[in-house]
């Protein structure tokens, strides 16, 4: 019985895959919008694209890993225990955030409200479409593959930074759906890769810390939320959440905890536990 062949570039191989799938998903996408179907059909399949990642990553699994199981894989990502602490710090770090931005951006808006949700029930809606078309889609493939898996070949912070910037590049198709144009369209793209790459460190260090798939979900899914939920100019915001992002970023690689995101011997053993 022959072996499975392994792929020489599981990485490439997932994120080109991963584009692949997530493209025609989102051209389809953008004719449900246009062609007028009810908003529930949009969420639906806009939730189905956002899992082109994890779509992509089941297709290559027996390639990448032979003999090994995807659901195991994935059960692994979430075996350890949260740690409260972790998960507090996070959060409370994203509040902050959010506060921030929100005390900037209520001083300087005329508009009625601050918000863009206006009731309780809209709230939990947009909170679980938020999580169901982002977080859970993207984090397994993203963070508990290709972060990971570049993990056993370069620290932690530079393969944050190398899969930033691919996740971040996997947006491209909607940052020409915004409405931008020349140098807003320029300082948009800019102030969304910073945040984006920011963020990816972030959760890096955090998920680090605990090793369980929860943590940069949560991560991912407040940055979302919250960012939908201040009524506001988009460049404004992207670029507020960009600075902040890349300050609490900048203060985790310098404090660097636990030698989470650098150092030989702590990134080494970081790696073995990954495997």
């Amino acid at each position: 019985m022959s072996r499975e062949k392994k792929l020489k570039k599981p990485i490439a191989s997932f994120i080109l895959l991963t584009n692949i799938i997530f493209l025609p998903l989102f051209l389809l996408v953008g004719a449900i919008r246009i062609f007028g179907f009810p908003t529930w059909v949009f969420d639906v399949v806009h939730c189905i694209s956002a899992w082109s990642s994890t779509f992509a990553f089941a297709i290559l699994f027996k390639k990448i890993y032979p003999g090994q199981s995807f659901t195991q894989f994935v059960k692994e990502k979430f075996k350890h225990k949260l740690k409260f602490s972790v998960i507090l710090t996070a959060i409370m770090i994203q509040a902050f955030i959010f506060l921030m931005i929100l005390f900037i951006v209520s001083n300087n808006s005329e508009v009625d409200s601050i918000f863009t949700i206006s009731s309780w029930g809209m709230l939990i809606y947009f909170f679980f479409k938020n999580l169901l078309a982002g977080p859970l889609g993207e984090e397994i493939g993203w963070r508990g593959f290709a972060q990971i898996e570049l993990q056993k070949k370069h620290s932690p912070l530079k393969a944050s930074i190398i899969i930033g910037f691919w996740w971040g590049l996997w947006h491209l198709p909607i940052w020409f759906t915004t409405g931008f144009m020349g140098i807003d369209l320029i300082k948009y793209i800019l102030f969304f890769m910073i945040a984006i790459i920011s963020t990816k460190i972030v959760m890096t260090a955090f998920y680090n810390l605990n090793q369980n798939l929860i943590i940069p979900i949560i991560i991912h899914q407040f940055f979302n939320f919250f960012i939908g939920l201040i009524n506001g100019n988009l460049i404004d915001l992207i670029m507020y959440n960009a600075i902040f992002y890349l300050v609490v970023a900048v203060l985790i690689i310098v404090i660097n905890p636990k030698k989470v995101l650098y150092g030989k011997e702590d990134a080494s053993a970081i790696n073995c536990n990954f495997q």
